[in-house]
């Protein structure tokens, strides 16, 4: 909690699988998912990904880690939102209640 409120949690549950709230960590040392971090509009899932900001690497290498961290295939995984930004909404397809779950023990 913070200042008495419940920071909300990173993801959306849809029809077709759920929206996720990340924040990028391009050029990382130490690639993964890092748990959740505050944010104006509630929390991010923060995500470190070793590649570069540029022709859209780091894009698809935070997509491949989302896919990998879940357990579901990369296909699966898309920008939905903020391609040019750290702070982007990945959309995440497939059965909204075990991708909830599986983010919830992240």
């Amino acid at each position: 909690m913070q200042g008495g409120t419940p920071l909300m949690q990173s993801w959306r549950v849809g029809a077709d699988g759920v929206s996720v709230a990340v924040k990028v960590h391009p050029g990382a040392r130490r690639p993964g998912v890092l748990g959740q971090v505050p944010d104006v509009a509630g929390m991010r899932l923060k995500i470190a990904v070793a590649a570069p900001p540029e022709d859209g690497r780091a894009n698809r290498a935070v997509c491949a880690a989302l896919a990998e961290a879940l357990d579901v295939p990369v296909g699966s995984v898309s920008v939905l939102h903020g391609g040019a930004s750290r702070q982007k909404t990945l959309h995440v397809a497939g059965d909204a209640s075990a991708l909830a779950a599986r983010l919830a023990a992240l």
